[in-house]
C-alpha cells in the first residue's frame, strides 16, 4: 500500500465518530472525574490518530504496527466507557450505543491488521 488520504478509510472515518462520540459523553462528567475524562478522551482519540500516522507512514508494516496501536487503544476506551457506565458517569442507552461503536471500529481493525498480514 502506497501512502493513502487517512481520510478516505472507513475505519478511520468510524473511528473519528467515535471519538467525537466520547469526547461529548465526558463534557458531562462532574469536575471531580476529570482525570478520568481525560484518561477517557486521549485513548479515543489514540485511535483514529494512530490509524492516521500509520497511513501517512508509506509501508504495510508500518500502517500494520499503527493499527495494533490503535486496537490497544480502542480496547482501552471500551474498558474505561464500561467503568464510566458502571460508575453511573453515563447512562445505559448511551454506553450501548457508544460500546457498539467501538466493537465495530475493532472488528474493522483486526480485518484491516489481517488483510495487510496476508498481503506480504
Amino acid at each position: 500500500m502506497s501512502m493513502k488520504d487517512f481520510r478516505s478509510l472507513l475505519v478511520w472515518q468510524k473511528a473519528h465518530q467515535m471519538a467525537l462520540r466520547v469526547f461529548q459523553l465526558t463534557e458531562a462528567f462532574p469536575p471531580n472525574k476529570a482525570y478520568f475524562s481525560n484518561q477517557l478522551q486521549r485513548a479515543a482519540l489514540s485511535v483514529p490518530t494512530n490509524i492516521a500516522e500509520g497511513s501517512g507512514r508509506g509501508s504495510d508494516g508500518d500502517l500494520r504496527r499503527f493499527l495494533q496501536i490503535s486496537m490497544g487503544s480502542a480496547s482501552e476506551v471500551e474498558y474505561l466507557l464500561l467503568m464510566a457506565h458502571d460508575l453511573q458517569l453515563i447512562d445505559p442507552s448511551q454506553y450501548q450505543e457508544t460500546n457498539k461503536m467501538i466493537v465495530e471500529v475493532k472488528r474493522m481493525l483486526a480485518a484491516f491488521i489481517g488483510k495487510l498480514r496476508t498481503s506480504r
